[in-house]
């Protein structure tokens, strides 16, 4: 695939699925955490996964900083902070969260009354 095929790809979706670009930005953040939690077999309050997240929304920002060439240079380095806030900011609060509060992720287990 070349890069302006993934270009086209990430057009495609946000057209197709009728979600606006920012949205995606948050869901596929989230779901990337996710599935790198999943595949590197640790869990979320672990740090590898957040890295691995960030380190592809940072390559898929300056894919997008190659690729579309924008006339205020100010404007499209802005759009690139933004995105890369809205893809980061769930996984962001869910490691906190798992970090320093974990007994909200996970239920109250108490004694087992058998009969």
């Amino acid at each position: 695939m070349t890069f302006l095929g993934w270009y086209q790809v990430k057009l495609f979706i946000e057209h197709a699925s009728g979600v606006s670009m920012d949205a995606l930005h948050v869901l596929v953040g989230f779901g990337i955490f996710i599935l790198a939690a999943l595949v590197l077999k640790r869990t979320v309050s672990d740090g590898l996964p957040w890295l691995a997240t960030l380190i592809l929304e940072m390559g898929n920002e300056a894919y997008d900083l190659y690729v579309e060439l924008w006339l205020d240079a100010a404007s499209q380095l802005g759009e690139a902070a933004k995105d890369l806030f809205l893809t980061m900011a769930l996984p962001t609060l869910l490691l906190l969260v798992a970090r320093t509060r974990p007994a909200i992720l996970t239920p109250k287990i108490g004694p087992v009354i058998q009969d």
